[in-house]
Parts: C-alpha cells; sequence; structure tokens
C-alpha cells in the first residue's frame, strides 16, 4: 500500500528552498529537472511537494511566492529555545512579538505571545498549526481584537515553520492580509526519539527543564506518530537583573525618584508631607529599603514634596513567567486501499503560568467609579494646602511584607487546548490522477484567568470608615479619616481581608469542514501538464470572555471591564490554477470567494491572485505575484460589550467658551482631564482589505550556492480602528458653538454634530454640573497603512579536505517605506520615523555560520536589529546585534549531545539616554535576561541513525 502511506510518510504542507540555517543539508535546484524535495501535506504522487500557498502539487519548490522554511535542525543550532525566539527571528516578522514583561500583555492576555508579520498587527497574520487554523486566544490583543497564541506551541515537536508573506487569502481566506505561518508537526516517526533539556541563566533565575519523546508504528496498514512534551519553566524576577532592580537605573536622572508608596496629596495633587518618624517606622517594608523621600516641587507650598517611597519596589515583576505544561499531539492514519486512507490528528495541551504584574495600589474610588479620588477630610489643617480648603488624597501601595509574600500578587493563567481532524484522503480517477481530503477540523480554546484586586468598598472601609455625608462648599464627600491609618503596615491577614482574585474563564472555538481536490495534470498543453485545484469550505467560530461578574461594575479599584460573546458562521469556495504557457514560463492563478454571517449582518468577499515563474536558464528563477486578501471583522470588535477605560480628553467646549478665539492648541494645558471612555461593539464593520505585490528573482550559479531578492508591498484598507475621542471633543465644541475654532460655520443639525454630541458626556447638576465626564467610542472601518520593501536571502556551502564543511547563511529584509493614516484629513505618518508615535525597526538580519567535521557540528548565529526610536520620540537608537553558539556532537548513531549559549556576549538592551519610564529599555524588543546555557541529550531507539 505504497501508494497512500508512504505519501503520508513523507509529506506535510508547505515547503520552500530557502532554509534558514546554514545547517540544511541541501541547496536545492530551481531548474525544471530538479531532484524534489519530498515534503507537504495533501494528496500528492511521490516526488511531489505541496508548497505553502498553494494546494496544487508541484515537482519545483520555488513557487511564485517566496516562502521561508525553518526546520527543527535549525531550531536546535540557531539555539531557539521557544516558538517566540524562533519568530523573532524571522526578518519579515517586522513588528513585535509581546514580551513576557509587558505590562498590557500581563494585564489583558496574560502568558500569550504573538507574530506580526510585516508590522500590520497580529491579527493580520494567519497562523495555522498542520496546515488548519486552531482557535485564537480567548483573551483580545490590549483589550480589543483577538489573535493567536504561539507561546503554547510546543518547539520540541515541530518539524518545521513555514512564512509566506503577503496576502494570501485566495487560497486560506480571512486573515492572510501579511501572511501566512504554519507549524508543522512531527509527522514521521521513525522508531523512538527521547530528548531531554536543561536551561539556565548566568546571572540567576530562570532555569527550566524540557523534555519531550516522539514515536510511532506501522502494524500492517493502521500507522501512527504520537509526541508528548513537558516543560518546566522556573520564574526570572526583574530585581535579580542589576541593571534594573531600583530607579537609581534611570538614565535620566542623576538622583533616582523613589516609587510612593504612601502618599497624601491635595486636590492639585500637591504633596501633604508626612513626618520623618512615619516613614523611619515603615523603613522595614519593601525589604527594607522604604525611607522619607521626595520629588522636586511638589510641596504643597513650596519647594520639594515628601512621601515614603522606595527605590527598589518598582522591580518586583517577573521578567520570565513560571510555567509549568505539557503538550502532546498524534497523527494517525489506516489504508482502506492503495486509494483511500481515514486519518485522525489531535492535539492537546495544558498550561498553567504565573506571572507577577506589580504590586496593587489603593485610592478613594467612589460607587460611581469616579477615580478622582479626593474626598473632604476635617483631620486636615487648612495651612497644609495651597488653597486652604481640606481636601485630602491617599494614594497606597501595598509592599511585599503586607502581602504576606510575592507569590500571594501573582496573576495565574490555567489554559487548554484541543484539536482534532479527523478525515479522509486518497485518490481516484484514472491512472489515481485525482487526490482528494475531505476532513472536519475542531479547535478551542479555554483559559481560566485569576488575578489579585483590591476590593473598593472593603477598601474605602479600611482605611476611611464610614462617609460623613457631602461638603456642601467642594461637593466632595466628607470622610473623618485619621492620617494614621494611611502610614499604619497592614497584616498579611487584614490585607487579604480588603483583596479578591478576580476569576475569568474564557474561552474561543473554531469548526470547519473542509474538502479538496486537485490535480497535476487536468489536461496538458505542449509545456506539460495543467494543474487544478478545487476547495470547498463551511465553519463557524465563536468566542466568550465569561470575565467575573464582578468586574463588569464598580467593584475592584481601577478596573471597570466589559464582557463579549459571539458567533460566526462562513462557507467558501475556491479554485487554483497552473498553466505552462511555455517550458520556462508557468502561470499560477487562484480565486475565492468566501461569505460570513453575524447576527444582524451579513457579507461576502471575493479574492484572487495570479503569479508567474520565468526560467530562462536552469539556474535562473524570475518570479512574481499579485494577491487580494481579506479579513473578516473581528469578533471582539463586533461583539465587545459595554465596558470603560480612563484616558485623559481635552474639554474643547469649555475651553473656547471661557476663552473667546481659543484655538484647538490653546486648550491643551489647561483644559486636559480625565476621562471615561465607554466601549461597546459594533456589529456592522466591514472586512478590512489588502493587496498585495511580490516581484523577485532566485539565482543559482552552482549547485552549492544561492541567492535570491524579493521587493514586497502590502497595502491595507478599510483597516478598522476604535474612533478617536479627541476627534468627537473637538466636533462636539464645534457643533454647539456653530463654528470650528478657525471660524468656519458648522451645521449643528448634520449628522456628525448629531452624533459626536450624543457620543460626549457631561455631568448634568451638582458641583460638577457641565464638566466633561465621557465619550463613547465604537470600532469602524477608516485606516490605511502601507508597507513595501526587499528581502534578501543567500546561502553557500564550503566543503574542505580534512577540516569539514561550512555553511552560510544570511536573511535581511529592508523596509522602504510604511505609513498610515487613521482617518480621512489626516496626514499621513511615516511608522519609520523617530516621531511618528510607533515603534518598528526598518531592518532585520539572520546569519550563520555552520562548521560540520564528521560527528560534530557547530553553528554560531547572529541576529541584527535595525535602529528604533528613543523614548523622547527626538532620535533613534543605535542597531542592536545578538549571538547565540551551539554545538552538537553524536556520541553514537543514535546519541546525541547538544549544547547551547544563547545572547553568547551577555549584551543587555540598547541604552537609551531618555528612557524614563522602568524598566528602562524598550521591552517591545529587549529583554534583561543575559547570557543563557542549555544543555540538550537526545536518544533514539531504533529507526535510523540520528
Amino acid at each position: 500500500m505504497r501508494g497512500i502511506r508512504g505519501i503520508a510518510r513523507s509529506l506535510a504542507l508547505g515547503s520552500s528552498v530557502i532554509s534558514m540555517a546554514a545547517a540544511a543539508q541541501t541547496v536545492p535546484d530551481i531548474a525544471p529537472s530538479a531532484a524534489p524535495v519530498v515534503t507537504g501535506d495533501a494528496p500528492s504522487a511521490p516526488g511531489e511537494i505541496v508548497v505553502l500557498g498553494s494546494r496544487i502539487p508541484r515537482v519545483q519548490a520555488e513557487g511564485p511566492a517566496p516562502v521561508t522554511t525553518i526546520t527543527s535542525d535549525d531550531i536546535l543550532r540557531n539555539g531557539y529555545q521557544s516558538v517566540p525566539d524562533l519568530l523573532r527571528a524571522i526578518t519579515q516578522n517586522g513588528g513585535e512579538t509581546q514580551s513576557q514583561q509587558s505590562f498590557s500583555g500581563a494585564s489583558f492576555t496574560p502568558g500569550a505571545q504573538q507574530v506580526d508579520l510585516r508590522g500590520l498587527g497580529p491579527n493580520h497574520t494567519l497562523v495555522l498549526v498542520n496546515g488548519r487554523r486552531i482557535a485564537d486566544f480567548p483573551l483580545p490583543f490590549q483589550g480589543q481584537s483577538n489573535f493567536t497564541d504561539i507561546s503554547n506551541i510546543p518547539v520540541g515537536l515541530i518539524d518545521r515553520v513555514e512564512v509566506l508573506s503577503g496576502s494570501a487569502s485566495a487560497v486560506y481566506g480571512s486573515d492572510a492580509i501579511s501572511g501566512v505561518v504554519n507549524f508543522q508537526l512531527k509527522r514521521n516517526a521513525d522508531g523512538t526519539r527521547f530528548d531531554y533539556r536543561y536551561g539556565d541563566t548566568e546571572h540567576g533565575g530562570g532555569a527550566s527543564h524540557r523534555a519531550t519523546i516522539t514515536t510511532g508504528w506501522e502494524t500492517g496498514d493502521f500507522h501512527g506518530v504520537i509526541g508528548v512534551e513537558g516543560l518546566y519553566q522556573k520564574p526570572l524576577w526583574e530585581y535579580q537583573r542589576k541593571r534594573q532592580d531600583s530607579t537609581a537605573d534611570d538614565p535620566t536622572r542623576d538622583v533616582p525618584l523613589a516609587r510612593r508608596t504612601f502618599l497624601r496629596t491635595d486636590e492639585y495633587e500637591d504633596y501633604i508631607r508626612p513626618t520623618e518618624a512615619q516613614c523611619s517606622a515603615l523603613s522595614y517594608l519593601n525589604g527594607g529599603t522604604t525611607y522619607y523621600a521626595s520629588r522636586p516641587n511638589y510641596d504643597t507650598i513650596d519647594g520639594p514634596g515628601y512621601f515614603c517611597g522606595s527605590n527598589e519596589s518598582v522591580a518586583y515583576g517577573t521578567m520570565i513567567s513560571k510555567r509549568t505544561s505539557i503538550n502532546s499531539y498524534g497523527s494517525i492514519g489506516y489504508d482502506f486501499s492503495d486509494h483511500a486512507q481515514a486519518f485522525v490528528d489531535f492535539q492537546f495541551g495544558y498550561s498553567k503560568l504565573s506571572l507577577f504584574r506589580d504590586v496593587l495600589s489603593w485610592y478613594y474610588e467612589t460607587a460611581d467609579g469616579n477615580q478622582e479620588g479626593t474626598f473632604f477630610n476635617p483631620n486636615l489643617s487648612p495651612d497644609a494646602t495651597y488653597s486652604g480648603l481640606q481636601l485630602d488624597n491617599w494614594t497606597r501601595q501595598f509592599t511585599p511584607e503586607e502581602m504576606g509574600g510575592l507569590k500571594n500578587g501573582m496573576t495565574t493563567n490555567r489554559s487548554y487546548t484541543f484539536n482534532i481532524t479527523p478525515g479522509i484522503k486518497g485518490k481516484f480517477g484514472p491512472g489515481d490522477k485525482y487526490g482528494y481530503e475531505l476532513s472536519y477540523n475542531h479547535a478551542e480554546y479555554r483559559s481560566r484567568v485569576s488575578f489579585p484586586e483590591v476590593v473598593i468598598d472593603k477598601a474605602n472601609a479600611f482605611f476611611l470608615g464610614q462617609q460623613q455625608g457631602v461638603d456642601e462648599a467642594s461637593g466632595y464627600p466628607i470622610f473623618d479619616a485619621d492620617p494614621t491609618r494611611l502610614y499604619t503596615p497592614l497584616t498579611p491577614a487584614e490585607y487579604k481581608s480588603i483583596t479578591a482574585d478576580s476569576v475569568y474563564h474564557p474561552k474561543s472555538r473554531v469548526d470547519n469542514f473542509s474538502a479538496t481536490v486537485n490535480t497535476t495534470e487536468l489536461f496538458r498543453l505542449p509545456a506539460g501538464g495543467v494543474g487544478a485545484a478545487l476547495i470547498a469550505e463551511a465553519g463557524s467560530q465563536g468566542y466568550n470572555l465569561r470575565p467575573d461578574p464582578l468586574a463588569l461594575g464598580h467593584y475592584y479599584v481601577g478596573l471597570t471591564d466589559s464582557t463579549g460573546k459571539g458567533d460566526r458562521s462562513h462557507w467558501g469556495l475556491g479554485y487554483e490554477v497552473r498553466v505552462p504557457l511555455l517550458k520556462i514560463l508557468q502561470i499560477e492563478t487562484a480565486g475565492r470567494y468566501d461569505h460570513y454571517h453575524v447576527t444582524g449582518n451579513g457579507f461576502g468577499k471575493f479574492t484572487y491572485n495570479v503569479g508567474a515563474e520565468l526560467r530562462p536558464a536552469s539556474n535562473l528563477l524570475l518570479r512574481g505575484a499579485y494577491g487580494t486578501g481579506f479579513r473578516a471583522p473581528d469578533l471582539h470588535y463586533v461583539f465587545s460589550g459595554p465596558g470603560d477605560t480612563h484616558p485623559s480628553g481635552i474639554d474643547y467646549l469649555t475651553c473656547r467658551q471661557e476663552n473667546a478665539g481659543a484655538s484647538y492648541s490653546d486648550c491643551e494645558d489647561d483644559y486636559d482631564t480625565g476621562i471615561v471612555s465607554h466601549r461597546t461593539g459594533n456589529r456592522q464593520l466591514k472586512p478590512e482589505t489588502s493587496k498585495s505585490i511580490n516581484a523577485g528573482v532566485v539565482w543559482q550559479p552552482f549547485r552549492r550556492f544561492d541567492v535570491s531578492v524579493d521587493y514586497f508591498k502590502v497595502s491595507l484598507t478599510n483597516q478598522v480602528l476604535d474612533l478617536d475621542s479627541d476627534t468627537l471633543l473637538r466636533d462636539e465644541s464645534d457643533c454647539v458653538l456653530g463654528e470650528t475654532a478657525s471660524g468656519s460655520a458648522v451645521d449643528p443639525n448634520s449628522p456628525t454634530c448629531l452624533d459626536a454630541i450624543a457620543r460626549v458626556q457631561r455631568y448634568a447638576s451638582g458641583a460638577l454640573a457641565g464638566e466633561l465626564e465621557g465619550v463613547t467610542v465604537n470600532p469602524i472601518n477608516v485606516a490605511k497603512e502601507k508597507t513595501d520593501g526587499l528581502d534578501f536571502s543567500a546561502h553557500l556551502k564550503v566543503p574542505t579536505r580534512g577540516i569539514g564543511e561550512f555553511s552560510f547563511s544570511l536573511g535581511y529584509t529592508y523596509v522602504f517605506n510604511h505609513s498610515n493614516r487613521q482617518y480621512p484629513g489626516d496626514p499621513t505618518v511615516n511608522k519609520l520615523a523617530y516621531d511618528s508615535g510607533y515603534d518598528i525597526p526598518r531592518d532585520k538580519g539572520t546569519a550563520s555560520i555552520t562548521w560540520t567535521l564528521d560527528k560534530l557540528t557547530a553553528t554560531i548565529q547572529g541576529q541584527r536589529l535595525g535602529k528604533l526610536p528613543n523614548y523622547d520620540e527626538d532620535a533613534y537608537v543605535r542597531a542592536s546585534y545578538l549571538f547565540n553558539l551551539s554545538a552538537q556532537y553524536d556520541i553514537s548513531d543514535h546519541f546525541r549531545i547538544s549544547g547551547t549559549i544563547d545572547n553568547l556576549f551577555d549584551q543587555g538592551p540598547v541604552k537609551d539616554r531618555t528612557y524614563g519610564s522602568y524598566p528602562y529599555y524598550d521591552i517591545s524588543w529587549f529583554d534583561g535576561v543575559g547570557r543563557s546555557f542549555y544543555l540538550q541529550l537526545t536518544y533514539k531507539l531504533g529507526g535510523a541513525k540520528l
């Protein structure tokens, strides 16, 4: 039964001539008669492959669109210890891979990390596992959009990773705007393989253990592959690195500014000073680092403002999260005949992740969510404030001693992932010329996320006592609050009495039925067979945030979240055709129509692409492709429930009413105030759309050397963004006053005015009557973005006599332009400029040198990250370089020892003298881990040699 079984062993989705590592064992030919590399997944004949970006088997690996492939050997030799590590090194990955130090990541999507091809946003990159969709991370990226989490993909079970950049919706449907990343797990278990890896860091913390086993069997017509990976990762705390263990590391200050652990201010946020004795009594807190501290010009009367604080309390977060996980994968098949095979692929993963965001804080928050924090305190002397009013404001950060240890402040995420794909595939027709596959794919992602929060009512009562009414003069609530209570440490029991764990149970899923038919020779032309493929899909997708019900109201200090729940269904039909017009010229085209139905909204989208391959010589390929793409409206953008955030906003209306002739910029300083932004979803959103172009050349002047250069351009339109609150506030002032700040007349009854006025809320009565309260926003299709540049790749092998073989590899991406425009009429922003507000590099590069001698292989790999904006956005910081060193030695044909040093030269983050925010470097691109060491043992029982 070689026809099906042999294909099942050797084929997996996608292949490419270009491998990132110099350790690639062959430099493939590009001539039409090239010996095939047998990889891919889809019905195909021996000697044919299926390349990512097409469903038609082919002989040559290179097609009209470039695909980058990273094999399991590349992963080992280049020192990649996780999927995020690997994707950071891909030069086409122009956006950040969210750091484990990310505060927004820890707050919104704890433990999750993403890929962002071309820097167009992680929600515009389609991520596949074994060529199939997986469920999104069940919480939205930065609280806004759904995305795919790559951190739970088991790196030890990966056979290869394939990256196709550019719009590919004509083949894969929605989301493939900036490209596709496919993780192909091991499908060919030759014997049983055991891998154990131990890792540690030079400067302490972050040790890890990883064990992997893969095995397979073949009993008559029944065969299968199973793999399991277990990981135990210890945390690395920020205080374990001297470069970021204190505010004294702030490069912008000669004298460190302590963090304000115990702070008291008036209504103008000027400091009401404690006594030195009060701070001395607290000095044992924060590990003995709390002291009588000050900040210049913050006193309520004159001079520095004093408080009780600590320099070291800034460094309590985790740099590397604690993680315990187990992931399993299997692919089982049964051959009914030479023409039909039943199969089932499955994956299950469990992960428990623990991280520390920061210590909790308390300040006075009213029952209706007002976070101004001010109250009337009869115990406050009028002489202590600049205004003479007895208006008080307390702020309190809790220390590890009060918490009973940092372990009691951890955010935990218990995640469960499950994928299963049963199906049947095989051949039919004359000479088995047609291949087919029928499958059903179900994937889901469930989490239990818990994190501690301070309970408003309990904390207010503990610190302030019962409210005594409302002060008639100021309109603020009265609390007879003894300041001694602010400066008295809590016992762990008292801390526990005013806090609670907020628990979320988010989940997401995707279900899809798929039918594919393909052939390499629908009919023949003089230049060869015409290949074709047809695809039909139908399915649904859904998510449910299932937040803590108490977090939807004003129960926790500083937290008012939103819910989100929804489903959508879709179906799609597509085709692909490959036509050899001449012996040296081949044309490929694909088209696909997808239809989506969401409650109250249905829409369809047709996408297409066309590509060409010209081979004027056996060692030269000229290629190009044009494609369109789309992304169906993000589920959370559509179904997000009402939720609040607390940004600042400028009250242009009051400013212009009080200052005749004021311009918008005249209002920025004195009328900037805290507001509530009320956000909800939009069920009338339309698809985001894109166009992409690539054109390039692949040249292989001799067998051991190849080079490629490809131009790319991606244009994104109808991009979804939230309505801009500043624009709404400007429109409100124009509409109420009947003219713009420059004097142009405005119709107050226009749709724009009616909408803007309805979206802005002002206090209706009381002391704050007429003052700005908040705005209501929702996502809309409005923005445009485009980027273009060059991808360069080269590989060279140099055999020698007596000293082994040397392999050289280089990948480099240079971006010419990357711009966006948020709203019609807005100026176009150059996202690569240092003052653009964006943080993406113009260029990235990866290079490696591998030396192989008998049983020994050694690789040194370097990564270059281009210059980035500094913190002040008035200049760039220099480009950075990172080097890894690895070596493998085969003790026998079935036993191997491997060692890796990541960050070989123990380089820290690039220094930015303007970076005044902790941890004082750009965590989007850098970390402070330093040099790391890994030792791996591999043993293979049975099968071919390693």
